[in-house]
C-alpha cells in the first residue's frame, strides 16, 4: 500500500482532494495567502458561507463547500486572528480540529498548506514538526482518511517537511 501521507510542491488550490485546507483567521476572512487565492479561484460563495459561520474560536476549524474548486469541501484552519500571529498552540490546535472536521465528514483525502508560515510569520521547521506530528498521532486511531497531502509552496518548505516526517516517523512508539 502507498504511504498515506505525501508531499508536493504545488499549488494547494488545484488539488483534487475531498478537501483542502485554508491557513484562516479566526473572523475567516479571506485576505491574503492560501485564504486570497481560494477566495479568487473558489468564488464568492465560499467566503459568504465563512461570514455566516464565523467567528470561530482560535484553534477552531469550520466547513464550507468548495466552491469552484476541485476540492469538495474548504476546511478553514483558523490558526490566528485577523492581523494577529500563529503560535505553536494555536496550529496544533487549528490542525487537529481540522482532521477531526474531515471525519465529521468522512473524507478519503485532505491536503493541507504549511499553516501559519505565510503573513501570520510562524517558522516552517517548526510548523513541519507540529503538523506531521498531529497527523501522524491521528492516522494511529480509526481513520476515514486514505491520504493526507502536505503541498508546499517551495524547495525549501518541501524538503523541510520531507525531512521532518523522516525524523518523526523513524521514532519508535512510546511505551
Amino acid at each position: 500500500m502507498q504511504p498515506k501521507i505525501q508531499f508536493l510542491k504545488d499549488d494547494i488550490t488545484d488539488m483534487a482532494a475531498d478537501a483542502i485546507v485554508n491557513a484562516a483567521n479566526t473572523d475567516l476572512m479571506l485576505g491574503a495567502g492560501v485564504a486570497g487565492a481560494i477566495r479568487r479561484k473558489g468564488g464568492p460563495h465560499i467566503q459568504e458561507e465563512c461570514d455566516r459561520l464565523g467567528p470561530v474560536a482560535l484553534g477552531a476549524a469550520a466547513v464550507t463547500t468548495g466552491g469552484n474548486l476541485k476540492a469538495l469541501y474548504v476546511i478553514h484552519a483558523a490558526s490566528m486572528t485577523l492581523g494577529g500571529r500563529t503560535t505553536a498552540n494555536s496550529l496544533r490546535l487549528a490542525t487537529r480540529n481540522t482532521l477531526e472536521r474531515a471525519e465529521e465528514k468522512a473524507l478519503k483525502s485532505i491536503a493541507f498548506p504549511a499553516i501559519g508560515t505565510g503573513v501570520a510569520g510562524f517558522p516552517v521547521e517548526e510548523c513541519a514538526r507540529i503538523m506531521i506530528a498531529e497527523v501522524l498521532d491521528h492516522l494511529k486511531t480509526r481513520t476515514s482518511l486514505e491520504k493526507v497531502y502536505f503541498v508546499l509552496y517551495d524547495d525549501a518548505a518541501l524538503q523541510i517537511f520531507e525531512d521532518t516526517y523522516k525524523q518523526l516517523a523513524a521514532r519508535p512508539a512510546e511505551v
